[in-house]
């Protein structure tokens, strides 16, 4: 499979030193929020029916016809300021004329224009769909909160209008690690990433385990917030959370780079417990902790309906659309919404952008962390 990685990316690699996602470098450079980061939703078909999903609503058993590719790509052009895209769906890769239609030709793009590019799949399908985009992709993202094929089978199916057969569950569970080790042995940049939630905050040092035996480049791993299909879902509480991050921290292994999002601790609270897990974050060795670029400088663009949001499973209502506007445009729109002022703050202090309207939601509701200052 070597030959598949025969053409390299002419720019710097992804590292914990440099993480293209990350809105803050971008902020710093412009002296605000720029429109950087695109999200392409390619389909809204998936095999699976996981119970966090945050698009679990918008899947469908079929779909529609997606605006024309060549609309697309001059779009991206229009994005003077574009660093990064990132293809979703459901599962991008359901279709194999979608891989060859839209998803090669849109990664073909990001590497010509110097843009770095991530898909969100969950590696179930034959390995051939993944084997075609390695030559020009940047991160394989994947979603893994399981212990054993009896998890994947109560996260990733709970939710199916009909019951799935285990001994289906178990080939896709079987393929899906298959698939992870091969293509990390063949050097893609495979990051995992894991919810800490309800079913997994006390399993993630197995759940990590698992994931640096796979050959993983990078351990993905965000709290769950209410939201959209996962709404009825059980929340914990801080305290669990923080729970959560520090057994992790002890039980990881350390050369395995860890990058945690959308953490519900900052850095200007005024809890002791906060302060301290900040500083255990900061002190972590290949550890980083992202800012949310939902909300910052990302925008999600449908390719059926063309409607543009400010996350693909926002409760924002579209935008605009791409069949008509700019999408810079529209980012600006964005930052004249009233809600764009509650994810607005900067700390320079402790590089942080402050929460993103699910954490602010479920935990802050009342706090406005543009007048707060970082004490630690």
């Amino acid at each position: 499979m070597s030959e598949l990685f025969a053409i390299q990316p002419p720019f710097l690699e992804i590292s914990p030193q440099y993480d293209p996602w990350d809105p803050l470098p971008a902020f710093r450079r412009y002296g605000q929020h720029r429109l950087t980061s695109v999200e392409l939703t390619v389909t809204n078909l998936c095999n699976m029916r996981c119970e966090h999903c945050a698009v679990g609503e918008s899947l469908t058993l079929s779909e529609g016809i997606r605006i024309p590719l060549a609309d697309v790509l001059r779009r991206l052009d229009e994005v003077e300021h574009l660093e990064t895209i990132s293809i979703t769906g459901g599962e991008p890769s359901f279709h194999e004329q979608t891989v060859r239609d839209y998803i090669v030709p849109l990664l073909k793009y990001a590497r010509e224009r110097g843009v770095r590019s991530q898909i969100n799949s969950n590696l179930t399908l034959d390995i051939s769909r993944y084997e075609a985009l390695a030559p020009y992709l940047d991160v394989m993202h994947i979603s893994f909160n399981y212990l054993n094929v009896d998890d994947f089978y109560e996260v990733g199916f709970v939710r199916s209008e009909r019951r799935t057969p285990r001994a289906s569950a178990v080939k896709l569970y079987e393929r899906m690690i298959d698939n992870t080790r091969e293509l990390s042995r063949a050097g893609m940049f495979v990051s995992a990433e894991s919810m800490i939630n309800y079913r997994t905050h006390d399993k993630l040092v197995g759940i990590h385990r698992l994931i640096d035996e796979m050959g993983c480049r990078r351990h993905e791993v965000h709290p769950m917030y209410p939201s959209a299909f996962a709404s009825n879902l059980p929340v914990l509480s801080l305290d669990q959370t923080r729970q959560a991050v520090h057994r992790l921290l002890d039980g990881r292994n350390p050369e395995l780079w860890m990058l945690f999002g959308t953490l519900p601790f900052y850095a200007c609270s005024f809890l002791e417990e906060d302060q301290q897990i900040i500083t255990r974050l900061r002190g972590e060795p290949n550890v980083t902790v992202r800012n949310d670029p939902d909300g910052r400088n990302r925008l999600n663009v449908n390719l059926f309906t063309g409607d543009v949001y400010v996350t693909d499973f926002s409760d924002v209502p579209p935008l605009g659309n791409a069949l008509t506007d700019r999408l810079d445009e529209v980012f600006a729109r964005w930052k004249e919404h009233p809600l764009y002022s509650s994810v607005g703050c900067y700390c320079p202090g402790a590089n942080c952008c402050g929460p993103n309207l699910l954490v602010a939601d479920t935990y802050y509701k009342d706090v406005d962390f543009s007048t707060r200052r970082a004490i630690v």
